[in-house]
């Protein structure tokens, strides 16, 4: 990848401010979900200083450069111009990703490849983790030459080793547990009288593992050739005592071991997705028209059951999950759903006309999708976003519109290279926290609410007083941002406050 302007180009994007839209929001207008309606790069960059490092499972659905127009966004982009759009929106992502979390990516072959190239990049080659490939289609293609009937999900995650030990494995459906059965009982629906013979063989010689085996009938058995067995003999025995091998119908065969239904914790996630498991796009635009009407439904919007999969796997309850390119909303609806906190971002209109319709549908208990799976009944809510104002001039200075929870968060970002912690509300105390032993305070639009010298934005004797007094058992040191200060050099120093003057010493970058 060269190391053009579009590999630095998440640095240039200005930080602005989100507002607040209380009209738009939805349900209970809960402050751990959000709906964000703005270009993705700049609400990315507007979220790194509350979410950096938060968010355990991110999934995008960007343009694939079909070289088709679609009403809701532009698939035309020059091949170049892709490059250029996609990258900076990786990088930010990245930052917002958590250690043990994974990042999702739908695409097929007109740039799949140059994808997997650009996240060896951005999320390094030793993090790529699979790239699942999803039947999108039930019934043949015959328009091409070759017909397409699957698309690609690539996978990262920020360590493999961590994503291995948290992911979930995948519960068993009839069709996949219909192996298990009670031969005694072919109707058995129990899962602890249901099951199946696991061949005991395993690749490779081990010394301990190469004895001779006498089923019931007297026949020996040996490991195959270039095979040993898959347990040492004193555990073979335990099983046998425990009546837990299968001898075949004549008693003759080579043992198996006995395993139930019961005792099937899952299966590990391969990367062939069928129709049958996660659904197709005839099922997906049928769920779209169904939310929609058919005459304003969305163009290529993915199966619940496909998101239900991938969220399945990557997260549990109460999980972080982000969408930056939320087209008809299906992300944050399956996430709502499954119990997931959810952010989602998206720049078009559709913002308005389908992604808030629809999640105000979920809310309500609507039964579509994986609602009947998931035993969704309704409830929660979201808070509705915009895109305010730059945070910063064109030299790098404050912006008069800028509010206090805004600069806050940068500062704090700033200071410790942290996100800050952020429910929503209206922040009533201009300490921001302690890190690291390090008390940090923003003096910063009247945030006291006092008459005192500019509105409480100066550091004055007082003031710092107050200051303490919120915090009475630290006893280290203090950074804190204001308009100036009433104190002197050696009476900071003696109090071990380092004083940072707004606007000059808060950078834009």
């Amino acid at each position: 990848m060269t190391r053009g302007a579009d590999v630095v180009a998440h640095d240039r994007v200005a930080y602005r401010m989100l507002d607040a839209v209380p009209e738009l929001a939805g349900g209970n207008a809960d402050a751990s979900n959000l709906l964000i309606h703005g270009d993705n790069l700049e609400a990315l960059k507007a979220l790194v200083p509350f979410y950096r490092g938060r968010v355990k499972c991110i999934y995008i659905d960007p343009p694939y450069n079909t070289r088709s127009a679609f009403e809701q966004y532009d698939d035309n982009l020059e091949h170049g111009q892709w490059l250029a759009m996609i990258y900076p929106r990786l990088v930010l992502l990245r930052e917002l990703l958590a250690q043990d979390g994974s990042i999702w990516v739908s695409i097929d072959d007109n740039e799949g490849h140059y994808l997997k190239v650009v996240m060896d990049e951005v999320f390094g080659r030793r993090n790529f983790i699979a790239n699942a490939v999803w039947q999108k289609r039930y019934s043949r293609e015959n328009r091409e030459a070759i017909g397409d009937v699957h698309e690609y999900i690539a996978v990262y995650a920020k360590s493999p080793e961590r994503f291995k030990a948290d992911r979930n494995k995948l519960p068993l459906d009839e069709r996949q547990a219909k192996i298990y059965r009670n031969p005694d009982n072919p109707r058995e629906t129990d899962p602890t009288k249901r099951w199946r013979g696991l061949p005991m063989t395993a690749q490779g010689f081990r010394p301990n593992q190469m004895y001779v085996i006498v089923s019931p009938s007297g026949k020996e058995h040996r490991p195959p050739a270039g095979r040993c067995w898959s347990m040492i003999e004193s555990e073979f025995r335990k099983l046998e005592a425990a009546n837990r091998v299968y001898w075949g119908k004549d008693g003759n065969a080579q043992p198996s071991i006995i395993r139930y239904l019961s005792e099937v914790e899952g299966l590990v996630p391969w990367t062939w997705w069928p129709h049958e498991e996660v659904g197709h796009t005839d099922e997906s635009k049928k769920e779209a028209n169904v939310l929609f009407g058919s005459d304003v439904s969305f163009g290529t919007p993915k199966p619940e059951r496909l998101m239900q999969r991938i969220i399945r796997i990557a997260t549990k309850p109460g999980d972080l999950v982000l969408d930056s390119f939320l087209g008809s909303g299906t992300t944050a609806a399956v996430a709502h759903k499954m119990g997931r906190r959810w952010i989602g971002i998206e720049m078009g209109d559709h913002a308005i006309t389908h992604c808030k319709p629809r999640l105000d549908k979920v809310i309500a208990g609507e039964q579509g999708g994986v609602s009947e799976a998931v035993n969704w009944t309704g409830g929660g809510g979201y808070r509705f976003y915009r895109l305010g104002d730059n945070a910063f001039d064109e030299d790098g200075r404050i912006s008069g519109s800028v509010r206090f929870d805004s600069l806050a968060a940068h500062v704090w970002m700033i200071e410790t290279d942290q996100p800050l912690e952020w429910s929503g509300e209206e922040r009533r105390s201009p300490i921001l926290g302690v890190h690291e032993g390090t008390a940090l305070a923003l003096l910063y639009n009247g945030i006291l609410g006092d008459r005192s010298v500019s509105g409480g934005n100066v550091l004055t004797p007082t003031l710092l007083a107050r200051l303490r007094s919120e915090l009475p058992d630290h006893r280290g040191p203090w950074v804190i941002y204001g308009e100036a200060t009433k104190l002197g050099a050696a009476r900071l120093e003696a109090e071990k406050v380092v004083f940072r003057q707004t606007p000059y010493d808060v950078r834009a970058r």
